[in-house]
C-alpha cells in the first residue's frame, strides 16, 4: 500500500455499517386495512396540513411498541366492530408491518383496530392545526385588505407618475409579488377547509 493510501486510511472515522436486515427494514411494502372514513380522513389531513407524507406517519404512529401495546392490551377485553369501514391500501416500511403483525400475533387483535386507535393519536393534532386553519383565514382577510390598499396606491402612483417612473415600476414588482403570495395562501387555505368539516 502507498504512504498517502495509509495516510488517507489513518484520517477516515470508523463509521458503524448498516446491517442488511435495517436496510430491508427501510423498505416500503403496501398493507391493505379495513378502517373508518374518518381514519382515512385524518390522516390525509395531517398529512396535508403538515406536510409529512403518510408513508412517515404510519412509520411513526406504529413503530411506537408502548403505544401499539397500549391498544392491543384494551382490546384484549374489548370487541372491535368493523361497520362501514373501507379497505384501503397504504405504503409504510417493511419494519413498521413487522411491529404491527408482532403486536397483533402477541395480543390477538386485529391489525386494523391497532391501526384504527393508532391513528386516533393524530386527533389533538387535528384540533391544533384547525385553530391554525383559523388564524389562517384571519391573516387571509387581513392580507386581501392589504392588496386592495396596494392596488389603490399603484393605481395613484401611476396616474401621478406614469408608467415608466422607477417608483412606479419597483411598486409594481412588490405589488406582484403581493398578489403572487396572496393567491398562494388563498389556494392554501382553501384546500385546508376540509379541516373545519372534520
Amino acid at each position: 500500500m502507498k504512504k498517502d493510501e495509509k495516510d488517507e486510511m489513518k484520517g477516515r472515522i470508523s463509521l458503524p455499517q448498516p446491517s442488511p436486515s435495517e436496510l430491508r427494514g427501510r423498505q416500503s411494502v403496501r398493507a391493505t386495512f379495513r378502517l373508518s372514513e374518518r381514519a382515512i380522513e385524518a390522516l390525509s389531513i395531517v398529512s396535508f396540513h403538515l406536510g409529512i407524507k403518510q408513508k412517515s406517519l404510519f412509520d411513526h404512529l406504529l413503530e411506537d411498541m408502548e403505544a401499539l401495546n397500549l391498544i392491543a392490551e384494551r382490546f384484549r377485553s374489548e370487541e372491535f366492530t368493523q361497520p362501514n369501514r373501507i379497505q384501503k391500501t397504504f405504503v409504510l416500511s417493511r419494519r413498521t408491518l413487522s411491529s404491527l403483525d408482532r403486536v397483533a400475533k402477541s395480543f390477538d387483535t386485529p391489525r386494523d383496530a391497532l391501526v384504527e386507535y393508532s391513528i386516533q393519536r393524530l386527533l389533538p393534532v387535528i384540533a391544533k392545526e384547525r385553530e391554525k386553519h383559523r388564524s389562517r383565514k384571519e391573516v387571509l382577510e387581513d392580507m386581501t385588505q392589504y392588496l386592495n390598499e396596494g392596488n389603490e396606491i399603484l393605481r395613484k402612483a401611476k396616474e401621478l407618475l406614469g408608467d415608466e417612473d422607477p417608483v412606479y415600476n419597483r411598486l409594481a414588482t412588490a405589488i406582484t409579488v403581493l398578489f403572487n403570495a396572496h393567491n398562494d395562501i388563498r389556494s392554501f387555505v382553501e384546500k385546508g377547509e376540509v379541516i373545519e368539516a372534520f
